[in-house]
């Protein structure tokens, strides 16, 4: 048997799998695996914890979530000195926080204090950042709150979605877990205190965020379409009654007198801000297949609809 801390995981997406593997390739002692069945209303692009835990000999235990007593119990039952948690969805109670003696440890996909809570990718690009990054933490009873250990800094282009960012991200969380893994075990893991008066806090979203407003600048339009592309659920206006989706656009800076939203020319296919031009590259009508823009606009758009 190991003699090295033993280890429980809560993980899931990619974040959660690339600190999966560090963990693996690292040689810990890995009592026990908790994630999720995969829901059948997402697309699941990211490599799987539970294949990966499995195919490594390690159990794998999927409650929905771990609040009960139940769940509680077997985490004791566990005995783990150490507790990860990587893109783990639901909250971790206080009560199982307080079982590792080496601590309880949180993957956090941002720079915190900037950007805690959820979805902190997404709100990153929206928001125009040109840097983010994972930052390990010690978990606390709030959330994202905790004394850092290590983060990391990866740029975000101009052009990147929000699964590039993920991917840089997820790497970025792989080095740190394999850097930082040892210290952790020997319970000498760096503490740097946050200051909250810094912090930023954004909250989940779902797909009716993805709505436009024709108002905004082009340049906020582009960042919420690439937050939301492609394998999330996507940026939407409507059109002639129906859900229109805009999976790929770029920003046009000009002067306009058209409102907001209006169709100003078709070939390219360049619509109306509240600031500047955006130029659609590829939509989609719901129920339909995704095709080129300049094919769907001959059949269904003219200069001046408006969106």
């Amino acid at each position: 048997m190991s003699d090295r801390p033993r280890i429980v995981v809560f993980a899931y997406s990619e974040v959660g799998y690339r600190c999966l593997r560090a963990l693996v390739n690292s040689g810990a002692n890995i009592k026990a695996v908790f994630t999720y069945e995969d829901s059948g209303d997402e697309n699941i692009w990211f490599g799987s914890v539970a294949n990966l835990a499995e195919e490594n000999r390690i159990p794998v235990f999927k409650p929905r979530g771990v609040k009960g007593p139940d769940e509680r119990e077997l985490i004791r039952s566990l005995e783990p000195d150490i507790i990860f948690s990587f893109y783990y969805r639901d909250i971790i109670p206080s009560e199982i926080l307080a079982i590792p003696r080496l601590g309880a440890f949180n993957m956090h996909g941002s720079l915190l204090p900037n950007y805690r809570g959820r979805a902190c990718v997404n709100w990153a690009i929206i928001h125009g950042e040109t840097e983010t990054g994972p930052t390990l933490h010690h978990m606390t009873e709030k959330a994202d709150e905790g004394d850092i250990v290590a983060q990391k800094t990866v740029p975000i282009a101009f052009t990147d979605t929000a699964k590039d960012v993920t991917l840089k991200i997820a790497g970025a969380a792989e080095q740190i877990i394999t850097e930082m893994l040892r210290l952790i075990e020997r319970g000498k893991a760096p503490r740097t205190r946050q200051d909250n008066s810094k912090a930023t806090y954004f909250g989940g979203r779902g797909p009716e965020d993805g709505l436009i407003n024709w108002s905004d600048s082009a340049i906020e339009i582009y960042n919420l379409v690439r937050a939301v592309t492609h394998p999330l659920p996507g940026a939407f206006t409507t059109f002639k009654g129906h859900k229109l989706y805009i999976w790929w656009a770029t920003p046009v800076e000009t002067e306009i007198c058209s409102l907001p939203g209006t169709i100003v020319s078709v070939e390219p296919l360049l619509v109306a801000t509240g600031k500047g031009l955006l130029r659609i590259e590829s939509w989609q009508m719901e129920g339909q297949n995704e095709e080129a823009t300049q094919t769907l606009a001959r059949e269904f758009v003219q200069a001046g609809d408006i969106l």
